[in-house]
């Protein structure tokens, strides 16, 4: 997800009120003093039960406990938005679980680990081989160095699968109105342009999360190349918001909003709501990630549906999933170890790549599902041609906040096309190290 998986997560409001609990009276669920025994671990992740991943992680649990006699998993499942809100407060208290699921980038787990709250894990990802099962690509968000910036330096995090945006299309929508598939991006427009001129906006949307910048930093991402995703996502050169790509990504997407490819009444919207109309069958594409595709196998019964990468880009946002942390002052660290161990077998991650989720450590011939095959060939080729460009938001703390605001406004006409990136221009660089 990255912060891009804001997955209908725990409102604010919740957040602010678990923190306090958490603050006040300790971690419910767990009286805290069986922590540190070597009996117990304290898990905490935010995967849904009938997801991919919740799936797999349930029976990693069974397989933990089974491998482990008298040890039991106290699994807590948190909302996204509680553990992205209340973890570095958390983490600094006798409260911190001994293994939680957190979000990647140099805003989240690059900030902890600098901070100074996170396990170095690096002599364990070499002894078990985590490092041998992941790809470079996927492994750049797994290291930071000492000022938190990811790509190098130790180990902080493993991922153990991997996620990557696509476009959604559904199928029955587009043969209701005699339009053709695209399969490069003239085609596409073509496709939005078709669609509206029958009445019918195409492009599902929300503005008071994540979609809708993700849809710019697509847009400019099939402008860019690696050195573009360098200099923002990892500080390897200065980025300028003027640029070819990003003003093209800026201007095209204010173009589609006015056009009605993209709805101005989706400003408001969140990425729960933007699913949900997928699945419900009212919009014939979305653009988002892979997190969603588990659900949309469960949900979708009405209507054909399929993915494919965005047409005419090397590029696209996509990374190693979220990352498995040990707290820094977790109690039961070779238990967390030995978790993360069964999460990267093969079993597990078999598991994971039937129900929709992308695996980092399959075995290829245990994916029987036509559409799990396309999906996760699909992430093999953006992997192979290191077209991973990470997520908008990742580069500096507090851009996620910045992004929604300017693109809401960007969408509402508030703000112009040049207004938007100077704006985010300003903000990346009081956020950046300063060279």
């Amino acid at each position: 997800m990255s912060t891009a998986r804001k997955r209908g997560a725990s409102l604010l409001a919740a957040a602010l009120a678990g923190a306090l609990t958490l603050a006040l009276s300790g971690c419910g669920g767990s009286d805290g003093g069986s922590a540190g025994d070597g009996k117990t671990l304290r898990l905490w992740h935010y995967e849904s039960p009938n997801g991919a991943m919740g799936r797999a992680w349930a029976e990693a649990i069974k397989e933990f406990e089974k491998t482990h006699p008298g040890v039991k998993v106290e699994f807590e499942e948190k909302g996204f938005e509680q553990i992205q809100k209340t973890a570095p407060m958390v983490l600094n208290s006798d409260d911190a679980p001994d293994l939680l699921e957190y979000n990647k980038g140099n805003a989240t787990t690059g900030l902890l680990s600098r901070q100074g709250l996170l396990t170095d894990l690096s002599a364990e990802a070499a002894e078990r081989g985590w490092d041998k099962k992941l790809g470079a690509g996927v492994e750049t968000t797994s290291r930071y160095d000492e000022n938190g910036v990811m790509g190098s330096g130790k180990w902080f995090g493993v991922p153990n699968y991997a996620e990557y945006t696509m476009m959604y299309y559904n199928k029955d929508l587009f043969e209701k109105h005699d339009v053709e598939i695209p399969t490069s991006f003239s085609e596409l427009t073509d496709a939005l342009a078709a669609f509206k001129a029958k009445g019918v906006t195409p492009l599902a949307n929300a503005g008071a999360e994540y979609p809708a910048h993700q849809y710019v930093y697509q847009l400019a991402l099939s402008k860019a190349d690696r050195s573009f995703v360098d200099a923002y996502q990892l500080y390897q050169g200065k980025p300028d918001f003027r640029d070819e790509a990003w003003t093209y990504a800026a201007e095209t997407f204010a173009d589609w909003v006015e056009k009605g490819y993209i709805a101005k009444s989706t400003s408001g919207a969140k990425a729960e709501q933007a699913g949900v109309a997928f699945i419900s069958g009212e919009y014939p594409i979305l653009f988002s990630g892979s997190w969603w595709f588990g659900r949309f196998r469960s949900e979708i019964e009405k209507f054909d549906w399929d993915t494919t990468l965005w047409p005419d880009s090397d590029l696209t946002l996509g990374s190693g999933g979220n990352l498995w942390v040990v707290p820094e002052g977790a109690r039961n660290k070779e238990l967390a170890y030995d978790f993360i161990d069964i999460t990267m077998e093969k079993g597990i991650q078999n598991i994971l790549g039937n129900n929709g989720g992308v695996p980092v450590a399959a075995d290829p011939d245990a994916i029987t599902d036509k559409q799990s095959k396309t999906l996760i060939d699909n992430f093999t080729q953006v992997a192979d041609r290191d077209g991973l460009a990470f997520y908008p938001d990742w580069p500096v703390p507090g851009f996620y906040d910045v992004l929604v605001s300017e693109t809401q406004k960007l969408m509402t006409g508030s703000a112009s096309p040049e207004q938007y990136l100077d704006a985010l221009q300003k903000a990346y660089d009081a956020g950046a190290p300063q060279s």
